[in-house]
């Protein structure tokens, strides 16, 4: 055997290595198998750190075939036009084990080009060696093209507005393409994080590392969720906040298994700008997750979650019962930070009530502003 072919099958041994760590229901493998985001992962402890798994969406992006890619380096799709500087930005971010989001020009494996919007990042084990490299791709040459497209024609808007009403709705379209392929972008990139997340907290054997990894894969699920809701909605930029309160209430709830967990809900619809979703988002989270800590998931209990509109407001309203035991202090800090970030950033109000082991939490802020 050659040493090429040595290499390659060193490669593909490691990529099986790698999936058979995983089951097929494993978000980690999901994120790889379902999604339509090309991915890769490489190995730099191996010679010229070559690719060990790619899933089949890179494939169908490069033209090259899952035997073709294993075992080669990246740079088989660089060509004359790629810029040396975003090469050189890309080995320097490799070398010094950081992560990296570029804008690169690729070529597939018939030759032609196509613009390259690549995300790097290292994996690491529990002792802070890194063990892979993943990658994820778009190609994003469409959407270049559509932008060209959109600038002429707000150009040409501005100088005869009345001839030109049909190329303005020409524009307007292609806008809400683009945002909808941006929306698409990050829901896709904050899945890749959860997974990468997971797979971090999953290999540490430091509980305090676990901890942390997990309550920040709490939120990437919340703000996931929010992606989701923006995405299918088709009025994009506006967000149901009542719809979105009653997916992360269930997904929560349904995921501590408890059947002496008592939950109601008096849910009307509010709909805000989707500029509002995030903050929303993790007030709710926060909020619900609160009751969780303090004696929801040990000893079961009630919970009610209520939103409605109120005189030109809208209110956010948890209440629950719970017989309380002693929560993670350095947690229950963080969630209250996050809490009173989210709250100015809405200008919204908060009052909580506390009556033997209950607790009434209400939020108010205005709808308009």
């Amino acid at each position: 055997m050659t040493d090429n072919a040595h290499n390659r099958q060193d490669a593909r041994d490691a990529g099986e290595r790698l999936v058979a760590g995983h089951a097929s229901e494993d978000p980690f493998a999901a994120a790889f198998k379902a999604t339509r985001m090309p991915m890769l992962i490489t190995d730099p402890r191996q010679q010229d750190n070559p690719i060990i798994f790619c899933n089949s969406a890179f494939c169908k992006l490069t033209g090259y075939s899952n035997d073709e890619l294993i075992g080669t380096n990246c740079r088989l799709l660089q060509g004359p036009d790629t810029d040396p500087s975003a090469v050189s930005r890309l080995r320097q971010a490799i070398n010094a084990e950081e992560d990296l989001a570029i804008d690169i020009l690729n070529y597939r494996k018939d030759g032609s080009k196509f613009w390259n919007a690549l995300f790097v990042s290292p994996v690491r084990d529990a002792s802070g060696e890194v063990i892979y490299f993943f990658a994820s791709q778009l190609d994003f040459t469409d959407i270049k093209s559509k932008e060209a497209e959109l600038a002429r024609a707000r150009h040409l808007a501005e100088e005869e507005v009345a001839l030109r009403t049909a190329d303005l709705t020409d524009a307007l379209r292609a806008k809400t393409t683009l945002v909808h392929e941006v929306d698409h972008r990050v829901k896709n990139n904050l899945l890749t994080i959860a997974s990468i997340v997971k797979l971090q907290a999953r290999m540490t054997e430091n509980s305090v590392v676990e901890r942390t990894l997990m309550s920040v894969l709490n939120r990437v699920e919340a703000l996931s969720t929010v992606q989701r809701k923006l995405l299918n909605d088709e009025e994009v930029g506006h967000f149901d906040v009542a719809d979105f309160a009653n997916t992360l209430m269930l997904d929560k709830i349904g995921a501590l298994k408890r059947s002496d967990i008592r939950m109601t809900t008096d849910l009307r619809e509010v709909v805000v700008p989707a500029t509002k979703a995030s903050p929303l988002a993790l007030i709710i989270n926060e909020l619900v997750g609160d009751a969780i800590r303090r004696g929801l998931s040990d000893g079961g209990g009630e919970i009610h979650l209520e939103i409605r509109r109120l005189n030109g407001h809208f209110l956010i309203r948890v209440v629950d019962t719970v017989s309380p035991v002693d929560v993670d202090q350095e947690e229950a800090a963080f969630s209250e930070t996050m809490l009173e970030a989210c709250l100015k950033q809405l200008r919204a109000k908060m009052d909580r009530v506390v009556t033997g082991h209950r607790t009434d939490v209400s939020v108010t802020l205005s709808v308009k502003d």
